[in-house]
């Protein structure tokens, strides 16, 4: 197993992409730390992990806007596990609006989450990592970081300075061996797009070069391979998931 005795943090693990990724990690024999929000989802996708692949599992409720937070969640994981080997900035929120219409509580919580709550995990988990000489961080972005979106002035923001901040940090954490690295999904099929008409869905899939939705375990797999030794020389890139809509 490619990830045996190692222990990784996923922010926004409790569900979806993040849960795909958590999934993905465990059968690849890693101890996982689910942090998130949502403490009821958090159990019953905790045990999931457990009872399906028999790896260790810790829930930690964060708020990754809170500094104090983060380091709390990065003390857990130490106590338990004893090293913070993977970390994967995944949390992340919307609140769409067109430029005009959109307020300054709109545009804040996004940057707040998607953005600061990235810089407050990486901060709060890089120093074991430095002292480890080792470590992976992996952020999620988004296709509309690269390539911006009516509507997502916000979202943008957050995800371009994510992919930004990515660049940034892989040359500072490079001389420790910590690799940084990006992921830009495209539209994948999410609880979100389920909800769409299949009028909707065909529209959306008319824009993407192989026609489809991605599904969250083509980022879980992305995420997998920049975790282990495959990806040992890659570092400050974003890898794009999406289909061929933006190349």
């Amino acid at each position: 197993m490619k990830l045996k005795d190692k222990s990784a943090i996923i922010t926004g693990g409790a569900q979806g992409i993040g849960f795909a990724i958590a999934t993905t990690f465990a059968q690849e024999g890693a101890n996982i730390v689910l942090a998130d929000v949502m403490e009821e989802q958090l159990k019953k996708s905790s045990q999931e992990l457990e009872s399906k692949f028999g790896v260790k599992t810790l829930t930690v409720k964060v708020n990754v806007t809170q500094i104090k937070d983060c380091e709390e969640m990065a003390n857990q994981t130490l106590e338990k596990f004893g090293q913070i080997d993977i970390l994967v900035n995944n949390a992340g929120i919307t609140k769409d609006n067109l430029v005009m219409r959109m307020s300054e509580e709109e545009w804040d919580m996004v940057l707040d989450v998607n953005l600061k709550g990235a810089f407050n995990c990486t901060k709060a988990c890089v120093r074991p990592m430095m002292k480890a000489r080792a470590g992976r961080i992996i952020n999620i972005c988004s296709i509309v970081g690269l390539m911006g979106n009516a509507g997502q002035a916000n979202y943008s923001a957050s995800k371009g300075g994510l992919i930004s901040m990515t660049k940034s940090c892989a040359r500072e954490f490079a001389s420790r061996n910590i690799l940084v690295n990006g992921i830009a999904p495209g539209f994948i099929r999410t609880r979100m797009t389920d909800a769409l008409s299949p009028e909707q869905k065909d529209k959306l899939s008319s824009l993407i070069p192989l026609v489809r939705l991605g599904e969250a375990l083509d980022v879980a797999k992305s995420a997998l391979f920049l975790s282990t030794e495959d990806s040992a020389y890659i570092t400050g890139q974003v890898i794009s998931v999406n289909g061929g809509m933006y190349m």
